[in-house]
Parts: C-alpha cells; sequence; structure tokens
C-alpha cells in the first residue's frame, strides 16, 4: 500500500473570521480494528447507564461542549435542530433509551468519547484521504456529500473537512468516501472545539489511552491547532 504523508490541517480564512474560537486536535495512529469489543461495549453501556440517570432530555443542547457547537451552526445560518451535531445526536439516543448503532470498535471507541465530553468527533480511514492536507471550511450550496448511513446531506452552511477530492467531514456526519472499516490501518481523528473549552487536552488524552488499549494504536502523533497557523506534530 501507498506510504502516506504525515496530513498537514489548514483552517480556511473564511471560517476562522466566523469561528475564531474554533479550536481541535487530531490524532493520528496506526491501529488494529476489529469488529465488536465486549469490553468495550460493557464500558459504552455503563456511560449510557449514567448518562441516562442523570441527564434530561431536554438539557441534552445545554452542555457546554454541544451548546457551544450549536451556536456556531446557528451563527453560520444553519438549524441545529435538524442539522443536530453528532455528539448531541448520541446523547439523545442513549438518554431516550435506545440502543446505539454497534459498527466496528473504532467507530464505537469514537461514540465513547463523544459521549463522555460531549465533542462531536470526526473519524476517518487515512489512507482513504486524497492527498496530505485538510482544509476546514464552510459548506457550499450544492456540495456533494454523502452522509454515513444518511444518504445524501446538505452541508451548505456546516463547518466541513476537505481534502483534495471533497468534503469529507462535518460536525454532523462523516463522508462514505473516508469512513473506517474493519480494514482501516491509519486513523485520523478530530476532536472539534468550539467553545474554547478546558476539556479539549483532557479529552485527547483519553482518546489517545483508549485507542492504545482498545485498537493497539501505534506510532501515535497528536496534532493540535492554536492560531490559525496550521498543526504542530508531537510524539
Amino acid at each position: 500500500m501507498e506510504q502516506k504523508n504525515e496530513i498537514i490541517i489548514e483552517i480556511a480564512d473564511e471560517f476562522s473570521k466566523l469561528c475564531p474560537n474554533y479550536r481541535c486536535i487530531a490524532i493520528a495512529c496506526g491501529v488494529t480494528n476489529t469488529l465488536h469489543d465486549d469490553k468495550l461495549w460493557r464500558e459504552i453501556e455503563d456511560v449510557s447507564a449514567r448518562l441516562r440517570s442523570t441527564l434530561a432530555l431536554e438539557a441534552i443542547n445545554k452542555q457546554p461542549n454541544i451548546h457551544a457547537t450549536r451556536m456556531v451552526y446557528k451563527a453560520l445560518g444553519k438549524d441545529p435542530n435538524r442539522y443536530r451535531p453528532s455528539a448531541e445526536a448520541l446523547m439523545r439516543r442513549v438518554v431516550k433509551g435506545e440502543e446505539l448503532y454497534r459498527i466496528n470498535t473504532l467507530v464505537d471507541l469514537i461514540n465513547l468519547i463523544s459521549l463522555k465530553s460531549g465533542f462531536s468527533i470526526g473519524g476517518f480511514d487515512r489512507n482513504k484521504i486524497v492527498g496530505d492536507k485538510l482544509t476546514l471550511g464552510i459548506g457550499r450550496a450544492g456540495e456533494k456529500f454523502e452522509g454515513i448511513g444518511r444518504g445524501l446531506l446538505n452541508i451548505e452552511g456546516l463547518p466541513v473537512f476537505r481534502d483534495e477530492a471533497g468534503a469529507i467531514g462535518t460536525p454532523t456526519s462523516d463522508e462514505e468516501r473516508t469512513k473506517i472499516d474493519t480494514g482501516t490501518k491509519k486513523l485520523l481523528l478530530i476532536i472539534h472545539d468550539f467553545g474554547n473549552s478546558s476539556d479539549l487536552l483532557p479529552t485527547a488524552e483519553l482518546a489517545e489511552k483508549k485507542l492504545r488499549e482498545y485498537a493497539g494504536a501505534s506510532d501515535l502523533k497528536r496534532l493540535f491547532n492554536t492560531h490559525f497557523s496550521g498543526f504542530k506534530a508531537t510524539k
């Protein structure tokens, strides 16, 4: 398989001007994915039970990291009740007593971190990303985007990451073209923070811990944004 270079992530001016508080941490690593992990699923069930016992449905959109995402959607002219951030959609499903879909270990792991933090998290197969750069901008009218399990999605006004071939991820849904499956060997995970939250770094650390525990993460690098001037890689 072709060796991929380290990814570069940029923030477009159109986005940074409207969303000056946005930050993210991207995690790149080698992984071994599996169809299911019983221990991980028990952890998801424990978190789900705790959320159901402590969080009312109408309070979900007031959780700080979810609320910050919703406010950015509104600033960009997108209705967050129609295009819910993925973390909010997950939490609503859990609090309503609906079981989460079992996809594969990496996707389930990302859902666990999102439930714990309230951050929407993008997960991509690095080997399916075209080129060595992702740019965060704003979705355009008529821009093609096939959401995973959702069909064609109107991403106009949504924050969107693009590679050389087009849009691959929003905080509402990721694109079929770069989705994670059991053949994924290289992962790129992006934690979206729209509110300059103190939770961002601890969430990245938790994600790295769980990636090592459940997906045998190797050659793990953390790519983080500070002043919209690109990303710095650390071991």
